[in-house]
């Protein structure tokens, strides 16, 4: 692919990824040398990169050592994997927002694992440049979750194992704030669209994760879709 024309919308999305990544504490991790070399080096000076390694054992060290807020990884690492490290430092830090780039996509059974753990962002190393790491970044921030478009259909339709029923039926109002988390929106977008307070989609949510034994909105999000509760999103 020639990227030659995309040369000044790279340094933008960069400059936008700089600014969205300022309040955090990130540790990177990333199979590849290179790309790790040159998301240093893209990175603004400052305080919001404090660890990048190749190894997921030094990951979970340098989260823990460095009391780190964001945790921005690929699938393939030189020891470990990403969906391993995703589960690993979920179980430790749950406050923590986890951003994983999948470098193979057919490999179903690590971005599974990154999900099921509570892995807040999944996206394409495909589409890098393109700015879907920034948007990644910004959704999850902004405490919704975010799934790359191009990997959406094939995952589910590769994910056989997910078929559990709900604990509970799920409420009428609880399907329609479903169906907005399976669209990538935040407790107010949705507060917004539905007339209810922020505090109550809190509520909803809180029961949706419950009903089904989900550990992140995105987790929710592709239970819901799996178990024919909710709709892909149109724009998916």
């Amino acid at each position: 692919m020639d990227f030659t024309p995309l040369i000044e919308e790279v340094r933008a999305h960069v400059d936008h990824g700089n600014q969205l990544m300022e309040p955090h504490r990130v540790v990177a991790a990333m199979g590849s040398r290179m790309a790790l070399s040159l998301l240093v080096s893209a990175i603004r000076p400052g305080h919001q990169l404090v660890g990048a390694t190749t190894t997921e054992i030094t990951a979970l060290e340098l989260l823990q050592a460095k009391n780190a807020d964001l945790l921005l990884c690929t699938d393939r690492l030189e020891q470990g994997n990403g969906g391993s490290l995703v589960a690993t430092a979920k179980a430790r830090h749950p406050e923590l927002s986890a951003v994983m780039i999948v470098t193979q996509p057919r490999r179903l059974i690590t971005i599974r694992r990154a999900v099921e753990a509570g892995c807040d962002g999944v996206c394409l190393e495909s589409q890098i440049g393109r700015g879907t790491v920034a948007l990644a970044l910004k959704t999850v921030s902004a405490g919704a979750a975010y799934t790359e478009k191009g990997l959406y259909k094939q995952y589910f339709e590769g994910y056989s194992g997910l078929g559990d029923a709900p604990l509970a039926e799920l409420t009428l109002r609880e399907l329609e704030v479903l169906q907005l988390m399976a669209a990538d929106a935040t407790n107010q977008e949705i507060a917004g669209a539905l007339f209810i307070s922020a505090e109550t989609v809190k509520s909803h949510v809180a029961q949706i994760f419950h009903k089904l034994a989900a550990r992140s909105r995105l987790h929710a999000a592709v239970k819901g879709i799996r178990l024919g509760l909710v709709e892909w999103p149109e724009d998916r």
